[in-house]
């Protein structure tokens, strides 16, 4: 390899630095399969809801596979910006297949890969161990529980609304943690990740 080449690669595997193909297609892979799954995670999340009667609040803690995509995105590309593009693209695919509020997807596909990406971003993007996806998932949460008690639960009680954003940040710490790790360690075993992902 010549030293051109080695330059190239060092840029490419900064999280700031260009982006391979690689990155790009695991990224837009991961917000198109995980659309797919909200457009059938909303209808799920529709029918368990009346479950939640007594303690709507409650109803967060299932939140977080929403999110998973701007969690997951980040820690397999190590690239600044994927947990939004793989967000965005989840959001879009999900309005495409008729999600829950139409534009308002969009905004909120923006506003939860942005948070998202705020857990690695205190790192400056440079630490990658197991217990970074949580603390991703965790301030992914974030968005949640800000946007929907302001947009959707205003008249709720600063209790509720306060339990259903500890809720929402658990939630995603937790599924979005786990998720993450164990695509991460299936893809990394079965080759499908480049070396440097390792």
């Amino acid at each position: 390899m010549t030293v051109q080449d080695q330059q190239a690669r060092a840029g490419q595997d900064r999280p700031f630095g260009r982006w391979r193909t690689s990155d790009i297609l695991i990224t837009a892979a991961i917000g198109v399969v995980f659309g797919v799954i909200f457009f059938f995670w909303n209808a799920f999340y529709s029918v368990i809801e009346p479950l939640f009667t007594a303690f709507p609040p409650a109803r967060a803690l299932f939140y977080g596979v929403w999110l998973v995509p701007g969690v997951l995105a980040p820690f397999i590309t190590r690239k600044a910006g994927a947990g939004v593009l793989a967000e965005l693209i989840g959001s879009l695919v999900e309005t495409i297949f008729g999600g829950w509020s139409g534009a308002m997807t969009i905004v909120y596909g923006l506003a939860q890969g942005l948070a998202a990406e705020l857990g690695y971003a205190i790192f400056r993007y440079r630490m990658w161990r197991r217990i970074n996806p949580f603390i991703a998932g965790a301030t992914a949460g974030l968005a949640p529980a800000i946007l929907d008690n302001v947009l959707y639960y205003p008249t709720w009680s600063i209790r509720w609304q306060i339990s259903y954003g500890i809720a929402a940040i658990v939630s995603t710490a937790i599924i979005g943690g786990l998720i993450t790790i164990a695509l991460h360690a299936t893809l990394r075993s079965s080759g499908a990740l480049p070396a440097r992902r390792g």
